[in-house]
């Protein structure tokens, strides 16, 4: 086999070996130190802000310092929602040497339960060590002294006084801004915002405080600490103050609101004003109702079963969600319709006490009638039969139309979560939810407010200011909202005149129904008009042998007490719409709240005496009688689990339609014996249906 000859390397192509490798590799090199040069200074001057803030973060830690809720006030500037200062205990883990000692120590101090101490030791267990864990807030001076004295002896242990919100006037505002309350894990999940998890911090859970969260929660501040590589403190550096939430104003008188909502008493009702010149809602009062200081510091499922098993359904605004039949305060409303439809005003209709449509008799609240009588006299007595009579010639069409113009089945423009605007019933409507076509019962029910017409009482008060201001008045509730002067309604300025001269006779005339809503006030004269809505149905056989008073039935079973009003007649600038659930007749329950009320706007002095006077053959104010009802319930139900906060974000417990509830009788407020008694459709009458709405059956009785 041929060997291949010999590869002979010479010195100079070793050389040219070496020189090329010692190329390749130094570019190589050359390339890595450029490429790590560059990365370099991209790292230090480039991402230069970057680095320098994760490495002042890795040094320095934020602890957040909850902002100030900024204050509700009212139109003169009042406070009704303010931040009072609280003393609070929290531990930083990482200054904690003697846990158990520690712990020990403030358990004998603070007063702590066995929950409480669990609670602890578990937030201490998943905190950062730097991350204050809450031991208690809201402590008395003589608990944070205590612990004070002995910070030396308590490492770790940090006392500090901090903000809570608070409402001076309690449950008297309760419904109309809400409360606060510690952030869900459902709200920290939508924002990731650590601010919703710093002991203490609470976002606003109902009513203004919720709507307006983004205005009222102010932004945070924060304290600077210096820590370890391991998040061990070295030392506090500086502080950033908080800056507090803006300031919101309402367009609420806090003293017609806190007054009108200790007038009620213990009975279930709602009184709105509404401001006749501008649409501000001047008070939206609903009672019973939940104190706001003590749900936004967390109620025990005890006192929160309290609230939701009583029948006065105090966690529902009456205001806003409360449907009920208007009954005769609709009879302002009825007779611009029939001026309207071109009605004449001085035809007369004999009144006999029942008026016949087809087999079925409906009845008036005067027994035996009040003989022929006309528009005028109609509204001022109350009359149902001139109302069924030319209702039903002029049929529903007219008469829906002015309710709408009015305001009654609107939803105004309002910053609340929910209202509930009601019905104003025509053929339309009937076909369209029940599938069943109109018929002239529907008619003359609907004349008088009854059948299938709902409100609520800010619709009624809406309604009022409608008529005697002449102008579309919206209702607004923040303050220099108001979009400028309410433009005239379409409706004949006569037909106005003449119905408002009817509703200052209702009061003024000697012979109308609401007598006892005069003022006791020189010179100022009020306009209005009572309601007594039925919720029953009387049987002839009832009728034959007398229909029972209010008085012998159950609660539930009672009239709605109904009354809307104006003041000064003859210059208008407040109006009001008000609703005494199972009350009895207007004139015994309803007209009086309102009288006093606009007593307490036009005499402050007096309507307080007449007040303080009442409240105490109530058993006290607002507050010591919901404490008195406290205790009973919990000496009738026992102590119970007492977890740290009831479900405070189903505050809102929803009425059923037409807000039906059955609680004990209420004390009277002011008494008057009855009117007549109220008379209802015969037994021939159809049954109507039973899905909600629930309209009330037949005519279900007069209205006064």
């Amino acid at each position: 086999m041929k060997q291949k000859p010999r590869k002979i390397i010479t010195e100079a192509q070793q050389s040219f070996t070496f020189n090329r490798r010692a190329l390749v590799l130094g570019g190589a090199q050359v390339a890595i130190g450029g490429l790590l040069a560059a990365r370099m200074a991209y790292i230090s001057i480039a991402q230069n802000e970057k680095y320098t803030l994760q490495s002042e973060s890795n040094r320095v830690n934020l602890t957040l310092m909850p902002p100030r809720r900024g204050w509700i006030v009212d139109r003169a500037g009042k406070p009704i929602a303010l931040n009072r200062t609280v003393f609070r205990v929290d531990i930083i883990p990482d200054r904690l040497h003697d846990k158990d000692q520690v712990l020990g120590t403030l358990q004998q101090l603070l007063a702590l339960t066995a929950d409480d101490m669990d609670r602890i030791r578990a937030d201490l267990e998943k905190s950062a060590g730097y991350q204050p864990v809450q031991v208690a807030e809201n402590i008395g001076w003589e608990q944070f002294a205590a612990v004070s004295i002995r910070a030396a002896e308590l490492p770790g242990v940090a006392p500090a006084q901090a903000w809570s919100r608070a409402y001076p006037e309690g449950a008297a505002v309760g419904h109309l801004v809400g409360y606060v309350g510690l952030a869900s894990a459902k709200d920290y999940e939508a924002s990731k915002d650590q601010l919703l998890i710093t002991p203490g911090f609470k976002i606003g859970k109902e009513g203004l405080e919720r709507m307006f969260e983004p205005v009222l929660r102010g932004k945070p501040g924060a304290k600077r600490s210096e820590v370890t590589a391991r998040g061990k403190i070295v030392r506090d550096l500086a502080t950033r103050q908080d800056i507090p939430g803006q300031p919101l104003k309402l367009t609420i008188d806090a003293g017609l609101q806190a007054y009108s909502s200790r007038r009620m008493g213990d009975q279930s009702a709602s009184f709105v004003c509404v401001d006749c010149q501008t649409g501000g809602i001047l008070a939206m009062a609903s009672m019973p109702c939940y104190d706001p200081n003590s749900f936004s510091d967390g109620i025990s499922h005890q006192e929160w079963d309290m609230f939701a098993s009583d029948d006065h359904l105090p966690l529902v605004n009456k205001s806003l969600s409360g449907l009920f039949p208007p009954g005769s305060t609709s009879k302002p409303m009825t007779s611009l319709g029939l001026l309207q439809a071109g009605i004449d005003p001085e035809a007369r209709i004999n009144c006999t006490g029942s008026y016949k449509v087809g087999n079925s008799f409906f009845h008036c609240s005067q027994r035996r009638g009040h003989g022929p009588i006309a528009l005028h006299e109609a509204i001022i007595k109350s009359c149902d039969i001139y109302f069924y009579h030319f209702a039903r010639l002029s049929g529903i069409a007219p008469l829906a139309a002015m309710a709408r113009k009015l305001g009654l089945g609107e939803k105004y423009d309002l910053p609340v979560a929910s209202q509930r605007y009601g019905t104003v019933p025509d053929p339309e409507w009937l076909m369209r939810k029940y599938k069943k076509p109109w018929s002239t019962f529907d008619t003359v029910n609907t004349s008088i407010g009854q059948g299938y017409m709902l409100v609520n009482p800010l619709q009624l008060a809406v309604m009022t200011a409608r008529i005697a201001s002449g102008r579309r008045i919206e209702p607004h509730l923040i303050a220099g909202t108001q979009k400028g002067v309410a433009p005239p309604l379409d409706i004949d300025p006569e037909h106005l005149a003449f119905v408002r001269d009817a509703m200052t006779g209702v009061i003024n005339s000697g012979r109308g129904t609401a007598s006892l809503a005069r003022l006791p006030v020189p010179g100022v004269l009020v306009a209005g008009k009572t309601g007594t809505a039925q919720v029953r149905r009387i049987s002839m056989a009832e009728r034959r042998g007398g229909v029972r008073s209010n008085a012998s039935l159950a609660w539930k079973q009672r009239d709605h007490s109904l009354f809307i009003a104006y003041a000064p007649a003859d210059n208008p600038r407040y109006a009001i719409g008000s609703i005494v659930e199972h009350g009895g007749f207007g004139a015994q329950a309803a007209a009086p709240l309102v009288r006093d009320s606009l007593t307490y706007l036009f005499d402050p002095a007096k309507a307080m005496e007449l007040l303080e006077a009442q409240e105490k053959t109530w058993g006290g104010n607002i507050k010591q009688r919901m404490d008195a009802k406290r205790a009973a319930w919990a000496q009738a139900h026992g102590d119970g689990p007492t977890p740290e906060t009831a479900p405070a974000d189903n505050a809102t417990a929803t009425a059923d339609e037409g807000n039906k509830s059955a609680p004990p009788a209420p004390e009277k407020l002011s008494p008057s014996p009855p009117p007549e008694a109220a008379a209802a459709p015969s037994e021939e009458m159809p049954d109507p249906p039973s899905t909600e709405p629930a309209p009330m059956p037949g005519n279900e009785g007069a209205t006064l």
